[in-house]
């Protein structure tokens, strides 16, 4: 199985996991730390339906090579592949919106609930918040990111199998 494929998998488990999460898990538990842990998913998700195009331009030299890290991963997936692989520019907003979710997360001194929210508080007490509608228009619009990422890497499917 090459790379690409590879990453594809993984993409859409992480996905299901996420799905998983918000529509079974959350409701019977209620615990909000938990939209922190389904942010995660849908994190991973992205950057591997990402990860799978970058490795499928990668096979067909259309990219040159880069580094195995996310900042690499998505200049190179900005600058070369949205505009010519007609990619949606909301999947960029998308991905840097939940990346700077974690970001924040990792760096917050503060965090609680409030009203079936997470808050996360910066160092100066910035405030964000995540709703359960927020993660399941951001599990709707990976869920449409990925079957993108889908039908791009399996153009030339003959040739792999």
């Amino acid at each position: 199985m090459e790379q690409f494929q590879e990453s594809i998998e993984k993409a859409n488990q992480k996905l299901k996991i996420a799905d998983h999460m918000i529509f079974m898990t959350y409701p019977l538990v209620r615990d909000n730390r938990l939209l922190l842990s389904i942010i995660q998913n849908i994190f991973l998700a992205l950057t591997n339906a990402m990860s799978s195009i970058l490795y499928y331009e990668r096979l067909f030299k259309k990219i040159p090579p880069f580094n195995d890290n996310f900042d690499s991963k998505f200049t190179i997936f900005r600058s070369k592949c949205v505009d010519r692989l007609n990619i949606d520019k909301k999947y960029i907003k998308l991905i840097s919106e939940i990346k700077d979710i974690i970001v924040e997360h990792k760096k917050s001194p503060v965090e609680f609930e409030r009203n079936n929210k997470f808050v996360i508080c910066s160092s100066t007490y910035r405030m964000r918040t995540i709703s359960i509608e927020e993660i399941k228009k951001y599990i709707t619009e990976t869920r449409m990111f990925i079957q993108e990422a889908n039908n791009i890497v399996s153009r030339n499917e003959r040739i792999f199998r």
